[in-house]
């Protein structure tokens, strides 16, 4: 089944009058035992730990900016099921196409909450919602999001904590299918035009300057614009120059 925008609720933080709770650990212990996973890179363990902290379920740590790729090699490290991550690439591909570069910019360190499809079957006790907060590392931008169990209401506290933290073992992990290179979803040709949008150059302009006809630097343009899901050219350059592209 596909999914459609319809599909995809954004909410706020919540107010409801349900349960705020903080999870098993201390901020204390949580510090010692990350600082025990430190040195061996155990970034499933360290995710563990943050999810336990806060007191949600679940973790998927992905790639933000690689989520748009409808695969699943955006997702790093999880422990969701299977079905729902199956699932995930198209819902978040969605939230891309309905959201500006401004708007992502703005969103990080930022708690968000999400809601999964009606069709999703859920493990018993977990909420449809699910909590999302994106950080850089470097010039990667990452997304942890948690499930939540039923009636209860993260600390915005410790999420704040959480998202920092996160950050921290991001850094440290070594895993191989952490790309690192952007340099794969964008041809030279491609790079080359997204410069020249950046310099306030029209297509007419970048074509003599590159010696090639007005359509095929269109077709570069829209080529760059479905890579980096972004709709207008002022995202584009955006987008390229938020992960130092131009």
């Amino acid at each position: 089944m596909d999914i459609s925008q319809a599909d995809i609720t954004v909410w706020p933080l919540p107010t409801a009058s349900t349960r705020l709770r903080g999870g098993g650990l201390s901020r204390d212990q949580l510090f010692r035992r990350l600082s025990d996973l430190a040195g061996r890179a155990n970034l499933a363990s360290g995710l563990a730990a943050l999810t336990e902290y806060v007191g949600a379920s679940q973790y998927l740590l992905a790639r933000y900016d690689l989520s748009q790729d409808n695969g699943l090699d955006f997702v790093v490290c999880s422990d969701w099921p299977f079905d729902i991550v199956r699932r995930l690439s198209g819902i978040v591909t969605g939230l891309h196409a309905k959201t500006t570069e401004l708007e992502k910019c703005l969103s990080v360190l930022q708690p968000m909450f999400y809601s999964l499809p009606d069709d999703i079957d859920l493990p018993r006790g977990i909420s449809r919602e699910y909590c999302a907060v994106t950080f850089n590392v470097g010039r990667l931008r990452f997304s942890l999001m948690l499930l939540v169990p039923e009636d209860v209401i993260l600390s915005q506290e410790n999420l704040r904590d959480v998202t920092l933290l996160a950050g921290y073992l991001a850094s440290f992990t070594t895993r191989a299918e952490v790309r690192h290179d952007r340099d794969f979803e964008l041809t030279d040709r491609e790079l080359e035009c997204l410069f020249w949008i950046a310099e306030g150059k029209t297509s007419e302009e970048i074509a003599v300057i590159l010696g090639i006809s007005r359509n095929t630097i269109n077709n570069y343009i829209t080529s760059v614009m479905r890579k980096t899901a972004t709709r207008t050219r002022s995202e584009a350059i955006a987008y390229a120059v938020r992960n130092n592209l131009v």
